[in-house]
């Protein structure tokens, strides 16, 4: 099987027009999910996520999967999480696409995957923190300042290695 890689993390090298289907995680997936965003995490694109926390919120996620195409192996093409952090808010967390499948629309496919199922439970707004506002913004989000944000972000947001020095960007959508 071949890997791309980049300091030892690494993702299988999936077909980029393998046949693609969508689900929610199971633990059996801890080990594809942690290897994916931690090959983005690698490149200073998004935060590590430890295999423990990944057991603890696997029900988070939404997965779209490549499936086995002309000799290369299936596997994780993306990953995105819906987190509950109030009655009244949720993050839209860990988004990650595999490298061979950019550009095929797989973060918006998973960004509105964690909106419907926002919508399905009566959640009015959505947040996410991001290096790629952009992106964000073609989704509908727009930006704010971090310091509006819930109480309940900020105490997840002191156990993070880079609380002290953030430079993320705070995105918030209201669902309608």
């Amino acid at each position: 099987m071949t890997l791309l890689s980049l300091d030892s993390i690494a993702v299988p090298d999936l077909h980029p027009q393998a046949p693609l289907s969508t689900r929610k995680a199971r633990l059996s997936d801890i080990d594809a999910v942690h290897e994916l965003i931690g090959y983005w995490a690698a490149r200073g694109l998004m935060l590590v996520r430890s295999k423990a926390l990944l057991a603890e919120t696997i029900r988070d996620f939404h997965l779209v999967i490549a499936q086995a195409h002309e000799g290369k192996p299936g596997g994780l093409a993306g990953v995105c999480g819906l987190h509950m952090l109030a009655p009244d808010l949720a993050e839209v967390r860990g988004l990650a696409i595999h490298p061979n499948m950019q550009g095929r629309g797989l973060g918006k496919q998973l960004v509105e995957a964690c909106e419907r199922e926002a919508r399905e439970i009566d959640l009015p707004a959505l947040f996410a923190w991001t290096y790629q506002q952009g992106f964000f913004e073609k989704c509908g989000f727009v930006r704010i300042d971090k310091t509006n944000l819930h109480p309940k972000v900020w105490s997840e947001c002191q156990r993070c290695a880079f609380f002290e020095n953030c430079n993320e960007i705070a995105m918030f959508k209201v669902l309608g």
